[in-house]
């Protein structure tokens, strides 16, 4: 016998956890609409070293019950534990994250672009062609109101930009899933 050892076969690496692929998020939290409730989230998303991108909240059909929708980017283990953090707090009820979901996500943007009496027809029409509308009207100024998707209202945005936009602001997703199935009556059970 040659006295060889069978070769070592290499051991494969293993995944660290939280070296995923980072991608956009949403989560969907009904917490009990109390004061400081909004400080606590925002302040765990920061403590987890998470931007959020977008935050949207309002109170539901129960004037005790407050809905937020919460964008981020992460990879699915630090989002996991963020969702597991969020439990922790005292008047969070239900965190889903929706991001694989089928559900309908849409937002509302304001945009006051820049209007003279030689384009405000073509603001008029582009805005008309993205199903927006045109909510004020000065001499040298539009407010557009656009809503849809994302995609959508960064496409209107897009043009809009030719004209010279004065001032934007978005209130980011709001989401709902698709179906029967409700966040807000699982909190009720």
């Amino acid at each position: 016998m040659s006295g060889d050892a069978p070769a070592a076969r290499p051991i494969p690496a293993r995944a660290l956890p939280g070296s995923g692929e980072h991608r956009r998020h949403v989560l969907v939290a009904v917490v009990q609409n109390r004061t400081g409730v909004l400080n606590r989230v925002a302040s765990l998303m920061r403590a987890r070293d998470f931007n959020i991108e977008s935050l949207s909240v309002s109170h539901t059909d129960s004037d005790e019950v407050s809905r937020m929708t919460i964008t981020i980017h992460g990879d699915e283990f630090h989002v996991e534990q963020a969702i597991k953090q969020l439990y922790r707090l005292v008047d969070v009820l239900k965190v889903q994250d929706v991001t694989d979901e089928p559900s309908v996500q849409h937002e509302l943007a304001l945009v006051k672009v820049r209007a003279t009496d030689r384009n405000r027809g073509e603001i008029v029409s582009i805005v008309e062609m993205y199903r927006g509308r045109v909510v004020d009207l000065a001499p040298d100024a539009a407010i557009v109101e656009a809503t849809g998707t994302e995609a959508e209202v960064d496409a209107l945005i897009a043009l809009l930009r030719g004209f010279g936009i004065k001032e934007l602001v978005r209130t980011g997703a709001v989401v709902m899933a698709r179906g029967s199935a409700s966040i807000e009556e699982a909190t009720k059970r």
